[in-house]
């Protein structure tokens, strides 16, 4: 049976999974206004959804899986859960107000709360018995205290550049960190070549983290270089046609990997070559 996977239609979420899926060898539309593909060759339809919407698809069973936001997978209330983060799609959930007016979210008791996720916001205070007006808007709601809507809001925080704008701050500990998941019916069986997408998904994961080492290290300072550049599970160790010298290859983070080279020329490694990694299975 063909595997039935929602993706969101459009917006940096969208560009970011069908980027990911092509690197995973799938097919991805070239036409925006396309709303179902088949790729016959990989046994998958992919159905190009708001991505509001894809949670619950994917919670009735309508469809197998589906990459959405936590935010939206949370705040829809769907019978589905997360399978896999992505890595993309990072995104802050904060409570905002009136600069100099609120501390902490205990604050929040009796207060007029204006937010485009309701569905996270009423969880998050029901947990923590706080008792509070909910109002859901759509777009900005920067504006909603202003306009004596509402005293606070809860909203994605990137810089705080817009809300010090309106005249707001930041207070209290984050609702949520966000970011891009893929998503399964909750307490359900995996559908047919549900592994094999998940194995994909992850071999890209660990090749954008990851990048290919290689270089030459006298045999003397073998140790020392090997406990720079463990690898996954073990280098890949060669002989040169050098005596006393070794040829190793190991797959190291890419944060932090020019400090490494760094570290290995100073004991002695020569040829020291990075390469990038495009897909894997571990």
């Amino acid at each position: 049976m063909t595997l039935r996977i929602a993706i969101p239609n459009k917006g940096s979420l969208a560009q970011a999974a069908s980027e990911m899926l092509r690197e995973c060898g799938y097919r991805q539309r070239d036409d925006s206004k396309q709303l179902t593909l088949v790729d016959a060759d990989n046994d998958v339809e992919f159905f190009y959804l708001r991505p509001r919407d894809i949670a619950l698809y994917v919670g009735e069973g309508t469809l197998d899986v589906g990459i959405t936001g936590r935010d939206l997978l949370r705040d829809s209330g769907a019978k589905a859960e997360e399978a896999l983060t992505l890595g993309f799609g990072r995104s802050t959930f904060r409570w905002a107000g009136p600069q100099g007016r609120y501390t902490d979210v205990a604050d929040l008791t009796g207060s007029r709360i204006a937010t485009s996720y309701t569905g996270i916001v009423r969880s998050y205070l029901t947990e923590r018995g706080i008792e509070a007006t909910v109002t859901r808007l759509d777009g900005a709601v920067e504006t909603s205290i202003q306009l004596g809507v509402a005293d606070v809001i809860a909203d994605v925080v990137e810089t705080g550049a817009t809300l010090r704008q309106a005249g707001l701050e930041t207070f209290g500990e984050p609702l949520l960190q966000s970011e891009a998941v893929l998503v399964t019916r909750a307490g359900a069986a995996d559908g047919p070549g549900f592994d094999v997408f998940k194995r994909r998904l992850e071999g890209v994961l660990v090749a954008r983290a990851y990048v290919m080492m290689d270089y030459d290290i006298a045999e003397a300072d073998l140790e020392r270089a090997v406990a720079l550049t463990p690898g996954i599970e073990s280098p890949t160790i060669a002989p040169l046609n050098r005596d006393g010298w070794v040829a190793v290859r190991a797959m190291v983070p890419r944060d932090g990997v020019h400090r490494r080279m760094d570290e290995l020329w100073e004991i002695g490694a020569r040829a020291i070559l990075l390469t990038d990694i495009h897909a894997c299975r571990l």
